[in-house]
């Protein structure tokens, strides 16, 4: 008679739960596995990044009173709206839901970094390129470029350019940038028009020059260098409180102060995101996440990966769960 071997023991690295959304393994098996449906905020249509009114918030975005009456201010004012708060409590989205909820169009983004410039933001000309082309011109007998091909305009020149409705410009982390540049945006926020001096020096009778924009199939026509909006663009500002702007900025501005989200605007926010009946079974999760949240700086998008990964069917627990999506945003990694 025969003796059966024994059973292989068990995979440590694979439980029953995993089964169905486990897709790497770590044993170097190549696998043609399917891939499952990204979050709702994590999927990408390139027709739609084309289309000229799209947005990157067709997603539920929400704002308590308080804080949307402070938007509104801005809005009648005509004043850049300087938003700070920790991180994660959506000062970035909410430039934009207010382009969505408004529809005006995509917004013009503007990640400030230490290098960034105002003339960055406002054009870019391409004297070498220009250089190069004049010259394989006149070398086969053809007339010179014109000087609208190697002008582009950056997303503080395209909020700037003349429409009935404003643009949305979002000037993201500008606490990064170099401390002069809050001191050179207020000439431009105060007056809402900016010179392009490579267009200004063309003789007075020179046609108007059109340059290029963040739409290729609409450039934009510049006389005489100057361009002025006729509504002032919808401006936010975001800042991580870095450090403290010049007070003649800080006058120009409207300032929003976002709130780090309670139990109930979370649960709110959970439900928007992916119905109400999410909410069921993930009681554990609203708890863990607002206890580490209590001793450091957490994003509210971390819970919302931690409710998708749990309504995808993922077995673990709260803390094991949020091992894998939650940590700080502070301090040393």
């Amino acid at each position: 008679m025969t003796t059966p071997e024994p059973a292989a023991a068990p995979d440590p690295r694979t439980r029953p739960e995993d089964a169905d959304w486990r897709l790497f393994s770590g044993d170097g098996t190549p696998r043609r596995t399917p891939f499952p449906p990204a979050p709702p905020w994590r999927r990408f249509d390139p027709e739609d990044a084309a289309e000229e009114h799209a947005t990157a918030s067709s997603r539920p975005y929400l704002i308590g009173p308080e804080e949307a009456d402070v938007v509104n201010a801005a809005l009648h004012l005509r004043r850049p709206l300087l938003v700070t708060g920790h991180p994660g409590t959506g000062k970035s989205s909410l430039a934009h839901a207010v382009a969505h909820e408004l529809t005006l169009g995509r917004v013009l983004q503007w990640p400030v970094n230490s290098r960034s410039t105002l003339r960055d933001a406002l054009y870019e000309y391409d004297a070498v390129g220009r250089l190069r082309e004049a010259s394989l011109r006149r070398n086969a007998d053809g007339e010179e470029p014109d000087i609208g091909h190697y002008v582009r305009l950056g997303p503080l020149g395209n909020a700037l350019v003349p429409r009935e409705r404003p643009r949305v410009l979002l000037v993201d982390e500008l606490d990064k940038g170099d401390i002069d540049l809050p001191n050179d945006l207020l000439t431009v926020f105060e007056e809402g028009w900016f010179v392009i001096p490579e267009l200004a020096r063309l003789p007075e009778d020179h046609a108007p020059v059109h340059v290029q924009t963040d739409d290729p199939d609409h450039p934009a026509a510049v006389t005489r260098g100057r361009i002025r909006c006729q509504e002032f663009p919808v401006v936010i500002i975001t800042s991580n409180g870095e450090r403290e702007f010049p007070a003649a900025f800080l006058r120009r501005c409207v300032r929003l102060e976002l709130p780090e989200p309670d139990e109930k605007r979370l649960r709110d926010i959970v439900s928007a995101h992916f119905g109400a009946d999410a909410l069921d079974g993930v009681d554990d999760l609203l708890q863990e996440f607002l206890d580490r949240r209590a001793s450091g700086e957490l994003a509210t998008d971390q819970l919302l990966n931690a409710v998708f990964l749990r309504k995808g069917g993922i077995g673990l627990d709260a803390s094991s769960l949020f091992e894998a999506v939650l940590h700080r945003l502070g301090g040393a990694v």
